[in-house]
């Protein structure tokens, strides 16, 4: 009875070590978080004032925190904010403005560094290891390749194209430049911090756009198309044109082009781009091409930007709608601590887990499916 009764005491030590084992290196349930940068249209504070505001997607979108930076205009009002982008290695976030790029410590929400650049800033890309930025300077002639921890710059890339948007490719291999004044998309080699080719002519100078994550394809808004443009990264050449289909093209109060904002789902299967005219988003199937018009949403101000969740099932209007990629239909209108309408066209998905910093989204909707 006495070996039994040792026998039973050390079935139990181990089934306790193993109880304990599980509870120290159980994982805990990912928190997400959405980081809206303000003002993030045009310089209207109006539409959630002024700073990034935080709010819990699982929570139905309860405010969490305001995080305060500075990035004023000269005359001292909130200056427009013109791009965001994080990293979860790093730790860190980025906003840019007219004037400056700032760098926040995404652990203590403390600003680390503001800087400012001689052409200014326009909607800057981020290096998947969280270690360069590609800061286009505001609608002039260069970007600017910035050591992401200091904010000092390497190098400038002089496309002259009235830089503007950015992209850099899932894999970290390329940087996708834009400009206001081009038809042309420039390609950078991310390793050398060269341009080495380019994607066009399209109809019109580029304005948002895409690339899917093996980057043989890439997804454009030009002026003057309710729509958008398909090129081939491979071969340069533009491939289709795509018209959205059973609405009228009229005048629109921002970005002056029809259609400003698009985005691809992470599973590459859909398109949805904006409508500012008529105050629509508009999805399009691109499993094959040519594109489809399979659905259109109606969001409740004119959109100028779209961003998915890191799992594709969330859409992020600029217009602080939330919708559900699969039904199409509104969930949530966000609403700041004043209960103010929120909108913003720089949005980015945060993830912790045990207040581990685990993932941070993208302002751009990418494809991530790195190969065919």
């Amino acid at each position: 009875m006495k070996v039994i009764g040792i026998l039973l005491w050390q079935l139990l030590l181990a089934l306790l070590c193993l109880t304990s084992s599980a509870t120290t290196f159980a994982e805990g349930p990912v928190r997400r978080l959405l980081y809206v940068a303000e003002p993030g249209i045009r310089n209207y504070t109006e539409y959630g004032g002024h700073g990034i505001i935080v709010f819990d997607i699982d929570q139905g979108y309860k405010f969490v925190r305001r995080i305060p930076f500075s990035g004023l205009a000269p005359d001292g009002k909130p200056a427009n904010v013109k791009g965001i982008c994080g990293n979860a290695m790093t730790g860190r976030l980025y906003v840019s403005t007219l004037y400056h790029l700032i760098c926040i410590d995404l652990h203590t929400d403390q600003v680390l560094w503001q800087r400012n650049y001689e052409n200014g800033c326009d909607r800057m890309s981020m290096s998947p290891d969280g270690r360069i930025i590609y800061q286009p300077s505001l609608e002039k002639d260069n970007w600017y390749v910035l050591d992401a921890a200091s904010g000092d710059v390497i190098k400038e890339l002089v496309p002259k194209s009235k830089a503007h948007n950015t992209v850099f490719s899932v894999d970290g291999s390329r940087v996708y430049l834009a400009g206001l004044g081009s038809n042309l998309l420039s390609i950078a080699d991310a390793s050398t911090h060269d341009i080495v080719g380019t994607c066009g002519p399209f109809a019109n100078s580029i304005r948002p756009f895409t690339v899917n994550g093996s980057q043989t394809l890439c997804f454009v808004n030009v002026n003057e198309l309710l729509g958008f443009e398909v090129g081939d990264l491979r071969t340069g050449q533009k491939l289709y044109r795509t018209e959205v289909q059973g609405f009228e093209v009229g005048p629109v109060k921002r970005h002056g082009c029809p259609s400003h904002g698009i985005a691809m789902t992470p599973d590459e299967r859909e398109i949805w781009i904006a409508d500012g005219h008529n105050e629509h988003l508009h999805v399009f199937d691109v499993a094959q091409l040519p594109p489809k018009q399979i659905a259109s949403i109606r969001v409740r101000e004119q959109p100028g930007w779209i961003t998915f969740s890191l799992d594709g099932k969330i859409c992020w209007s600029s217009t602080g709608d939330v919708i559900d990629t699969q039904s199409h239909q509104i969930t949530h209108k966000l609403t700041d601590e004043e209960g103010r309408m929120v909108m913003s066209e720089k949005v980015v998905e945060v993830q912790l887990q045990d207040n581990r910093l685990i993932a941070v989204g993208d302002q751009f909707g990418r494809g991530m499916i790195l190969s065919k």
